[in-house]
């Protein structure tokens, strides 16, 4: 079978068992299996296991597993509320202050968790019933949670980064570090268009309904203050050199059950039990996409489709910046239908080559990947952000979150375009603190 057939084929078996709604690393799996059955026949038993666990037996990603206990610490605990309510206090004046809120705690505790579904939901199920019961309407209540979870993948610490590091084998210190100030423009973008809309809307929910002392404002920060230290530790220690991020996110997730057991006084078994088993679950949810894809990129490379994709890129005789304009599109509809960890493990390792020798600084690329796959979170069919909003807020029809969501999609693009124009804003702070890339 030729490469061209085998693509088509291996590609559209995927396709078929996404579409029977199979989890998406069962799907992957189940592809690569058929194809590599149709490369290898039976012998292909032999490489099944040790190719998914060879994918996935590096220390570095222990990190993962600890940054989403740190997550699930904060959002199983009532420290997310009061990290939302700070925000809250503070904001309240501003028209459609509550949605400022909502995308700043996103943005926070993104630093937390490096995770957007869990952003997403923690937050959602805070922000969402209190932006409704003050009159804002579903679409712009889920739009803006939507969007403000995408921001768990970008700003640091990162899951997809961290897969992207060791894909590439480039620095993940350095890419945590190129995320922050993309973050950062992102979060302001996205506060600038609710902002926006707010003014033409004429949102005034907030005003009058609610009122803050100082005193009220000031109560909920000895309560928030001591896990914005930690993460700003973590980050210290990362990019001081001081730890290994897979040392930095076990002292992180330790030092953080150990603030929010003591500020909180837990004591209760099971709350700590519900935090361990929303960790494990979506930690094996995780690898298991990670191994599926590793044996499904396997099945690329054995059956010469990588090596024929990537000899048709390199022969393309086109300006760098269309080749990036066509890798974008490929990777916004890869995003659409799988998750961003699947995408990197599969397609980073095939463009990182092809991109370094266009000219391209490959830590750029690595943010303009994930902005990518932050548009493929909140767009069907696989938007894993749509279907976390559906199961936290099930009263609202997807049509709304979708029409919600699709001004901060526009937002993101132009945020690409920006980084395109302006590379220096995702290369300045790593060059200023670990100086040139090598």
């Amino acid at each position: 079978m030729s490469p061209t057939w085998a693509a088509v084929t291996i590609i559209a078996a995927l396709f078929v068992f996404l579409g029977t709604g199979m989890p998406i690393a069962f799907a992957l799996g189940l592809a690569a299996v058929g194809g590599l059955f149709l490369d290898m026949g039976p012998s292909v038993v032999e490489v099944l296991a040790e190719t998914m666990f060879a994918g996935i037996a590096n220390l570095a990603y222990v990190s993962i597993p600890m940054f989403v206990l740190m997550g699930a610490i904060v959002a199983g605990t009532p420290a997310g509320g009061d990290l939302y309510k700070a925000l809250d206090r503070w904001l309240y004046k501003v028209p459609g202050g509550l949605v400022l809120s909502n995308i700043g705690a996103c943005a926070i505790f993104a630093g937390m968790t490096g995770s957007s579904p869990a952003t997403c939901a923690a937050i959602g199920k805070m922000g969402i019933p209190e932006m409704m019961n003050r009159g804002y309407p579903a679409s712009v209540a889920t739009g803006s949670i939507a969007a403000g979870g995408t921001l768990g993948i970008l700003i640091p610490p990162s899951v997809t980064m961290i897969v992207y590091g060791i894909s590439t084998q480039t620095s993940i210190g350095r890419l945590f570090l190129a995320g922050v100030l993309p973050g950062l423009m992102l979060t302001c973008m996205f506060m600038a268009w609710a902002l926006l809309d707010a003014r033409r809307q004429g949102f005034s929910f907030d005003v009058g309904k609610v009122s803050y002392s100082l005193r009220d404002k000031l109560a909920t920060l000895p309560r928030v203050l001591p896990l914005l230290m930690i993460v700003v530790g973590l980050l210290f220690v990362l990019y001081g050199g001081v730890a290994t991020p897979s040392e930095a996110a076990g002292a992180g997730a330790m030092l953080t059950l150990l603030v929010v057991a003591v500020v909180y006084r837990l004591v209760r078994m099971k709350t700590y039990t519900g935090i361990f088993s929303s960790a494990m679950r979506e930690s094996v949810m995780i690898m298991m996409i990670m191994a599926s894809a590793e044996l499904f990129a396997f099945a690329l490379s054995s059956m010469f489709i990588t090596q024929t994709v990537a000899q048709a890129i390199a022969a393309l005789e086109v300006n760098r910046w269309v080749l990036m304009g066509m890798i974008n599109v490929f990777l916004l509809v890869s995003g659409m239908f799988l998750p961003p960890v699947a995408v990197i493990v599969m397609a980073a390792p095939l463009l990182y080559p092809i991109v370094v020798q266009a000219g391209f600084d490959p830590y750029w690329f690595a943010v303009v990947l994930t902005i990518n796959m932050e548009i493929g979170l909140i767009t069907p069919p696989i938007g894993l952000n749509l279907f976390v909003l559906n199961s936290i807020a099930p009263q609202v029809p997807t049509k709304e979150v979708l029409w919600g969501s699709l001004p901060y999609v526009l937002v993101m693009l132009a945020g690409i375009v920006l980084l395109c124009i302006f590379p220096e804003i995702v290369t300045w702070l790593p060059e200023l603190v670990m100086g040139p890339a090598a």
